[in-house]
Protein backbone atom coordinates (compact mmCIF):
# COMPACT_ATOMS: atom_id res chain seq x y z
CA UNK A 1 0.00 0.00 0.00
CA UNK A 2 2.79 2.64 1.12
CA UNK A 3 6.16 2.70 2.41
CA UNK A 4 7.14 3.54 6.34
CA UNK A 5 9.83 6.03 5.02
CA UNK A 6 7.22 8.94 6.38
CA UNK A 7 4.66 9.27 8.88
CA UNK A 8 3.16 12.05 7.36
CA UNK A 9 1.44 11.93 4.12
CA UNK A 10 0.42 14.39 1.07
CA UNK A 11 -3.06 14.74 -0.47
CA UNK A 12 -1.99 12.76 -3.21
CA UNK A 13 -0.84 9.93 -1.75
CA UNK A 14 -4.16 10.09 0.39
CA UNK A 15 -6.02 9.94 -2.65
CA UNK A 16 -3.94 7.18 -4.20
CA UNK A 17 -4.09 5.05 -0.87
CA UNK A 18 -7.85 5.61 -0.85
CA UNK A 19 -8.00 5.27 -4.69
CA UNK A 20 -10.29 8.35 -4.33
CA UNK A 21 -10.57 11.40 -6.23
CA UNK A 22 -9.38 14.83 -4.45
CA UNK A 23 -12.97 16.40 -4.23
CA UNK A 24 -13.72 13.07 -1.73
CA UNK A 25 -10.11 13.32 0.66
CA UNK A 26 -10.89 17.35 1.42
CA UNK A 27 -14.55 16.40 1.89
CA UNK A 28 -13.01 14.03 4.55
CA UNK A 29 -10.14 15.88 5.96
CA UNK A 30 -12.51 18.95 6.51
CA UNK A 31 -15.24 16.62 8.35
CA UNK A 32 -12.83 15.33 10.55
CA UNK A 33 -13.51 11.69 9.08
CA UNK A 34 -9.62 12.02 8.63
CA UNK A 35 -7.69 13.05 11.57
CA UNK A 36 -5.44 15.99 9.81
CA UNK A 37 -4.09 19.45 10.22
CA UNK A 38 -2.72 22.17 7.79
CA UNK A 39 0.84 24.18 8.05
CA UNK A 40 -0.06 27.39 5.88
CA UNK A 41 -2.56 25.91 3.07
CA UNK A 42 -0.36 22.44 2.93
CA UNK A 43 -2.48 19.19 4.68
CA UNK A 44 -0.83 17.15 6.62
CA UNK A 45 -2.20 13.60 7.24
CA UNK A 46 -0.23 11.34 9.72
CA UNK A 47 -1.15 7.50 8.30
CA UNK A 48 -2.46 6.19 11.56
CA UNK A 49 -5.49 8.53 10.50
CA UNK A 50 -5.46 6.94 6.98
CA UNK A 51 -5.45 2.92 9.45
CA UNK A 52 -7.95 4.07 11.85
CA UNK A 53 -10.69 5.65 8.85
CA UNK A 54 -10.30 2.39 7.36
CA UNK A 55 -10.51 0.36 10.49
CA UNK A 56 -13.80 1.94 11.27
CA UNK A 57 -14.95 1.85 7.37
CA UNK A 58 -14.30 -1.93 7.97
CA UNK A 59 -16.18 -2.63 10.73
CA UNK A 60 -19.19 -0.81 9.58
Amino acid sequence: MYNNSSSLVTIDELCETLMIGKNTAYSLLKSGAIKSFKINRVWKIPRSSIDEYIMKQVKK
